[in-house]
């Protein structure tokens, strides 16, 4: 039976589209922003996390692991990810809960039966389901179009949240079951966006202007970073690339950054790179909100 990995099913979410939603996090991301704030979700297989504020000590993690992946340093577990068969032993028996691992496997039936559970909900208030990650785009795409063909045929509307970075056939493939794009524009500098995600953004962009033509519902989300692209000419360039390529989202969503989940970082043996990052002060966001409207796009700050 074929499953693919998510890191979390979040319900009544009303950040990630219209109306009350419930969000899928698919693992695996094609991109490594130095602000990402769910770095559970970029690499593409299970990952070993470890709270140490949570940890008492006591060991039952390494009493208890059958392959011998767990070992104490005194009062301080060591896994060796090498041994460790992911058979999540050791996270049953941390009374602290501690310990845990990024990724579940499911099927496409067991997400739909979690997402029909709030279906009045959808239905009440003009919802539905957000498939996120990571990113959705960049997973089986016979696993994601039949998720969405059972989703679309039980009359719920779907969102599908990307960072644009994928192949086009992939985006073209599930166009007839979304409902709405919610598709990431971080930084129109290529070299900065290769510098601040790991990749240049030649190919979002034309997949962007590509999914304007096919006539599909679009909302632009700009997550915004101090220091980095809350600039004048970073969001000049970004609606005359709109403006003049055509492209008239229904929103352009400003996300001020936020480092909430920088704390998931050292629970992955990660260090996180956006320390001097700044979010940036409610006087600039209006600016930039205003340069939006001027331009005659409908906006908001946060969403």
């Amino acid at each position: 039976m074929e499953v693919q990995l998510v890191t979390d099913i979040q319900k009544y979410s009303i950040h990630d589209g219209e109306g009350i939603r419930t969000t899928i996090f698919f693992k695996g991301c094609p991109l490594s922003c130095i602000w990402c704030h769910n770095p559970e979700t970029q690499e593409y297989g299970q990952q070993f996390m470890w709270n140490q504020e949570k940890c008492a000590g006591c060991g039952e993690c390494a009493a208890a692991c059958p392959s011998g992946a767990v070992s104490m340093d005194g009062h301080r577990p060591v896994t060796d990810e090498n041994k460790c068969g992911i058979c999540h032993t050791c996270e049953e028996y941390c009374l602290q809960n501690a310990r845990e691992f990024a990724g579940r496997e499911y099927t496409v039936e067991e997400l739909a039966a979690e997402a029909v559970k709030d279906q009045p909900f959808y239905e009440q208030s003009h919802g539905g389901v957000t498939l996120s990650g990571g990113e959705v785009l960049a997973r089986d795409m016979d696993f994601v179009e039949r998720l969405m063909l059972e989703l679309t045929k039980r009359g719920i509307r779907v969102n599908v949240d990307t960072c644009g970075y994928i192949p086009w056939k992939n985006i073209e493939r599930i166009i007839p079951y979304t409902d709405t794009f919610l598709y990431d524009i971080k930084l129109m500098d290529s070299r900065l966006h290769q510098e601040m995600t790991g990749v240049g953004n030649e190919e979002i962009l034309e997949n962007l202007i590509r999914l304007s033509k096919s006539k599909a519902a679009i909302w632009i989300r700009i997550p915004v970073v101090g220091g980095v692209n809350d600039t004048d000419r970073n969001m000049e360039e970004t609606l005359e690339f709109l403006s003049s390529h055509a492209i008239s989202p229904k929103w352009i969503h400003l996300l001020p950054y936020h480092n909430t989940g920088s704390g998931k970082y050292p629970r992955l043996g990660q260090k996180y790179q956006g320390r001097d990052l700044t979010t940036p002060k409610g006087s600039r966001m209006q600016e930039l909100l205003d340069m939006c409207l001027a331009r005659g796009y409908q906006a908001g700050i946060g969403g």
